[in-house]
């Protein structure tokens, strides 16, 4: 068997391209800052997008790693708009998370208006159960991680739980506009989009102090779960 290159604490998977960006990259930034080794997957290069192209995507995807202090990015070129829940695509992200061996995976919304985001969410939280069957063959060992979560994106969804991103804001901001191309530019010349409107960041500022204010913070970001969490203390929860 191939040894991971490097163990990871936190996995988070993306449908596309700044889709951790805008969801957990304040979370992703907050344990990198503590010394935690976290990383990123993104399933497509995002090529369907109005703005930019895959190349401009992919580097805009390197320069936010460096900002949010990410220990690993990569890219599984899975088919933007297209990539279904077929056993090839299960086994790429089987192997990124042998090959990384997360304790947590973050992934995509259940359900969200862009369809890519549902498909995401459903497909990593399958290939996150089956990465642990030993009869599944990728020459690498079985690794099956400890929890999934699930951030939220663009649709409201009642979080499960919220984690303070209040010092961390300033970093994340800059994170997501790594992403030049996607976002608001006065000086680009691109098609207007909904994402890239001044008041799409707007947007994005509202919901992280929308989250934030549910735990009496300034800034939060919000996860769902698939079961309950484990909790041996009821005081650790104050």
């Amino acid at each position: 068997m191939t040894p991971s290159p490097l163990k990871l604490d936190i996995l988070a998977f993306a449908a596309h391209p700044d889709d951790a960006e805008l969801s957990c990259s304040g979370t992703l930034i907050k344990n990198a800052a503590l010394g935690k080794k976290v990383g990123i997957v993104d399933l497509t290069t995002g090529d369907l997008g109005t703005r930019g192209t895959s190349e401009i995507r992919l580097q805009e995807a390197q320069d936010s790693a460096k900002i949010m202090g990410l220990s690993a990015r990569e890219n599984l070129y899975m088919p933007d708009g297209f990539f279904e829940e077929s056993p090839e695509n299960l086994r790429k992200i089987i192997s990124a998370i042998r090959k990384y061996k997360p304790e947590i995976v973050l992934a995509n919304a259940v359900s969200d208006r862009h369809p890519d985001h549902g498909r995401g969410s459903a497909i990593v939280s399958r290939a996150t159960f089956l990465s642990g069957l030993n009869r599944i063959d990728t020459g690498q060992d079985r690794w099956r991680p400890k929890v999934i979560y699930h951030y939220i994106q663009f649709r409201y969804i009642q979080p499960d739980f919220v984690i303070d991103i209040t010092d961390e804001w300033p970093k994340k901001l800059a994170a997501i506009k790594a992403f030049k191309s996607q976002f608001y530019d006065p000086n680009s010349d691109e098609p207007s989009t909904m994402i890239a409107s001044e008041d799409f960041l707007k947007h994005v500022e509202a919901r992280s102090r929308e989250m934030g204010a549910c735990i009496e913070t300034s800034f939060g970001e919000g996860f769902t779960v698939e079961r309950p969490l484990q909790i041996n203390n009821i005081l650790d929860t104050i």
